[in-house]
């Protein structure tokens, strides 16, 4: 029984081995690199191609996912009572979420009786505005991926554990 001689045998005296012109089946550095390759610092007629496109050169697409919160001491906000609170009596009051103030810490000692409401504050900050008579009151995480078990649940369950589909399905 006669065995089929393999491919690469069988090419063995032909000049191209079935590749066609001599110029095809090489390397790509018979053409100076695959795709946009030698648009950098040589291949000169191939700039202007890449003239327009402002986001060749350099390092392009990762964004932080990390936001920057603004703080603001005690001591800074002692300098700025007048211009950030409003005065009720001897209470100082001032929103700092809304003048887009994240946190409060706790450089200084409070000057005033502050009624303050941050979004986080540290707890140090907390325990001298309390001691001096303050409050500090945090506002509600407004973010979006921490849902509330109740929001997941679907079906509602009565008290003897029959659902309200089984209850509509027994009326009927």
């Amino acid at each position: 029984m006669q065995t089929k001689r393999s491919k690469n045998s069988r090419q063995r005296g032909s000049k191209t081995h079935s590749w066609g012109a001599m110029k095809k089946h090489r390397g790509a550095g018979n053409r100076g690199g695959r795709g946009n390759a030698g648009t950098g610092k040589r291949g000169d007629a191939n700039k202007p191609s890449i003239w327009k496109d402002k986001k060749y050169f350099g390092k392009h697409g990762m964004k932080s996912r990390f936001k920057v919160v603004k703080a603001i001491n005690i001591q800074k906000l002692n300098q700025m009572a007048d211009e950030l609170c409003t005065k009720k009596g001897d209470v100082y009051t001032v929103d700092l979420s809304k003048v887009k103030i994240g946190k409060l810490l706790s450089v200084g000692t409070p000057a005033y009786k502050y009624d303050i409401t941050v979004n986080t504050a540290s707890q140090k900050a907390i325990d001298k505005i309390v001691q001096k008579g303050g409050k500090v009151t945090l506002n509600e995480p407004d973010d979006d991926f921490e849902d509330s078990e109740e929001d997941n649940n679907d079906e509602v369950v009565s008290e003897d554990n029959e659902t309200a589909d089984d209850k509509a399905d027994s009326a009927n």
